[in-house]
């Protein structure tokens, strides 16, 4: 413009950016849409003629850079491809990949000792649509092989390994040979074992998902998933897609959070790995614990398929106290100096007792059916000294 402008038009135009070197750390994109240079560019990029942002529902050069960096640590030294979607939530990541993939009258076979909201969100709001989850022991592989022949409509077999809370594992490798067998997806829950300890696609799964809330950010200051996928197209079209209708997108500033945390990863869960497995070593020779979920110990059903697919065995681990519902109540009430909440993967030693608080809305029925009983305390062992952390368990013991 040949004339200044007026001092309240100044107040509110942008100033062109002043950075004349790259950033050492990554910036965040605080901006709800994007700016054209010109009308033609607009046009080339809302026709695909031309890659550009648009509107930060549809994607966010933030959250985009996360999600890449997290999809190459799932890919890590495997020799494929692999892209990342970033979006609002763990579950939103579980629900877009849903959105992306099925259509009414596929089925979905998973396991019964899923994360109770997972349980939830495919019985009572995705099965309204028309998408029927059926339950099986994943570990009986005829018995998953037999569904799938009976079963053409299964088009997503979905689990967890380690589950919760139970930390019993399936066989990765041979579900994802039955998967492709049948013309079925595979996708894994990796939030307890994140890529530094268990990359799925080594094992031949589809999809990865994420609830970055967890390990991935390690300090509970954001809500965040991410879907990855060696199915690039599928990811950057169907997938994206739901995510941009469904409005499930991440914000900037959790990406930006999740990013911080990624830089401590591997020191955090060698940490989060040694805690545990010096923790279920004590709670197993405890007179008042009846049996110790941690797949470190040998006596654990799944130790030796565990050692196979995992590198270290994790924070996340649980255990059965004698005396039930009673028990498990008097022992979270002595609780002081580890912390009463309902999430995981912090820094700090986080306990939950499933039967009142995450697997609440679970008839008991299914849960006893999947060994989440009335006295099973859940375990997130943070990396404090794990001398303190100890000493707090063995007096809300006594």
């Amino acid at each position: 413009m040949s004339n200044p402008i007026h001092f309240d038009s100044l107040c509110v135009k942008e100033r062109p950016e002043k950075r004349t070197t790259d950033p050492h750390i990554l910036p965040i994109y605080a901006t709800s849409s994007f700016s054209f240079h010109s009308i033609d560019q607009g046009i080339d990029i809302f026709t695909g003629k031309e890659k550009g942002h648009v509107y930060g529902r549809y994607g966010n050069p933030t959250i985009e850079v996360v999600a890449e960096k997290i999809a190459t640590m799932e890919s890590h030294g495997l020799g494929i491809e692999a892209a990342g979607l970033m979006v609002s939530s763990g579950m939103a990541a579980i629900s877009t990949m849903v959105l992306g993939l099925l259509q009414s009258g596929d089925k979905i076979l998973t396991q019964g000792n899923l994360y109770g909201g997972t349980t939830e969100l495919f019985t009572k709001i995705i099965g309204r649509f028309g998408v029927e989850t059926l339950f099986t022991d994943l570990r009986d592989l005829e018995g998953v092989e037999q569904m799938l022949k009976a079963n053409p409509s299964i088009k997503l077999l979905y689990f967890e390994t380690p589950a919760n809370p139970t930390m019993a594992c399936v066989d990765m490798e041979a579900l994802a040979r039955l998967g492709k067998q049948y013309g079925v997806y595979t996708a894994a829950d990796n939030t307890f074992c994140t890529p530094y300890l268990q990359q799925p696609f080594r094992q031949g799964v589809d999809i990865i998902i994420h609830s970055t809330t967890k390990f991935l950010n390690g300090h509970g200051n954001s809500i965040a998933g991410i879907i990855v996928a060696k199915d690039v197209e599928w990811l950057q079209t169907k997938a994206w897609q739901a995510m941009k209708l469904a409005g499930t997108n991440c914000n900037p500033w959790d990406a930006w959070l999740v990013h911080n945390g990624l830089k401590t990863l591997f020191l955090r869960m060698d940490r989060h790995s040694q805690n545990a497995q010096h923790l279920a070593e004590w709670l197993e020779q405890h007179p008042k614990v009846e049996r110790v979920n941690y797949n470190g110990l040998p006596s654990h059903p799944d130790h030796e398929l565990a050692t196979r697919q995992m590198r270290q065995f994790g924070g996340m681990m649980s255990f059965e106290l004698k005396g039930g519902l009673e028990a498990g109540i008097a022992f979270m009430k002595k609780i002081q100096f580890c912390t009463l909440a309902p999430t995981l993967g912090d820094t700090d030693t986080l306990i939950l007792h499933p039967a009142s608080m995450s697997h609440l809305n679970i008839p008991k029925e299914v849960r006893l059916q999947n060994g989440i009983t009335d006295g099973l305390i859940r375990v997130s062992v943070g990396i404090e000294n794990v001398g303190d952390i100890q000493a707090d368990l063995e007096q809300a013991l006594g």
